[in-house]
């Protein structure tokens, strides 16, 4: 494979999405680089569901049955780095990377996911992605009907609640401090008894990531199977905005249908456009943008 900083497409990112955009490239036999450090961030998820075909795989094996079919493609590089900086100059777009390299690209795709705000409560972390969960469609079957929990505040919280109700009745609502919620949301939740607790959470009890209860500042407890968290999150990578890519009000890089942003050959898919964090949209939305790249400079370099 041809070592070069010159790339039709540099791909920031090799998860999921930025795996299925390079799949897209290779096909339309576009010179690609994908850059990634290789730190996933369902990294200690024990399995991946809702994915046709590989439904309760490690997400390690799928990305690895993903990266095995892409290196195939010869025009295709994999790079272990890490993106630091961007500049849009006339012609292409220069990358600079932790390990002091300069990449080269007509386009770029940012496949960089986010990164979430874990709560400061012990064992939270250690539980994230086990037992500590953000989504039912991914999750939700495997602990459904159990005693769930769920740590949110506010209208996100009423929402949240209602939507986990499917899968479990044993459920309470955590706010972990003042209950936000309007007195007609609690009296709603209360008629389909859920509990709301209102105590803040200290520590969580577990056992190799599997959560066993809840411990509150006041010393009591509270047995617990799962618990949902709606969690704030940022951008992985704030290059997206140096360049001038423009955020939704909820914190997601804005993508149109073709995932492009509103910079003029900057386009993103994944975890970073989308509150669907999933492998299944993660693929949608990475194969779209792989496509509509390659459509872009075929039409480009057409018209010259």
């Amino acid at each position: 494979m041809e070592t070069s900083n010159k790339y039709d497409v540099i791909i920031i990112g090799g998860s999921y999405a930025g795996l299925s955009a390079a799949m897209a490239l290779g096909r339309a036999i576009r010179k690609v680089l994908v850059l990634d450090n290789g730190k996933p961030c369902n990294e200690q998820t024990p399995h991946s569901h809702n994915f046709l075909t590989q439904d309760g795989k490690t997400p390690r094996e799928i990305a690895d049955i993903a990266k095995q079919q892409v290196t195939k493609y010869e025009t295709i590089t994999f790079v272990n780095d890490t993106a630091v900086n961007a500049l849009k100059t006339a012609n292409c777009f220069q990358i600079n990377t932790a390990k002091g390299n300069t990449f080269e690209a007509k386009k770029i795709i940012f496949a960089s996911g986010i990164k979430d705000e874990l709560p400061n409560i012990e064992g939270f972390a250690d539980c994230w992605g086990i037992s500590v969960i953000h989504c039912p469609y991914c999750h939700g079957y495997e602990v459904r009907n159990q005693t769930t929990g769920i740590l949110a505040n506010g209208d996100n919280a009423y929402e949240f609640a209602k939507l986990i109700w499917n899968w479990s009745k044993d459920l309470t609502l955590f706010t972990n401090g003042k209950s936000m919620l309007s007195p007609e949301q609690t009296t709603t939740l209360q008629a389909q008894k859920i509990n709301i607790i209102e105590k803040e959470i200290t520590k969580i009890s577990y056992q190799k990531g599997q959560l066993e209860h809840l411990i509150f500042t006041d010393g009591t407890t509270q047995p617990l199977n799962a618990l949902y968290a709606k969690l704030g999150f940022k951008q992985n990578t704030d290059i997206p905005m140096k360049l001038g890519c423009e955020l939704s009000e909820n914190g997601y890089l804005k993508v149109n249908m073709m995932q492009q942003t509103n910079i003029e050959g900057v386009f993103a898919c994944g975890d970073n456009t989308n509150m669907m964090r999933s492998v299944a949209n993660a693929v949608y939305s990475g194969n779209m943008a792989g496509t509509m790249a390659s459509k872009e400079l075929i039409a480009e370099e057409f018209n010259s």
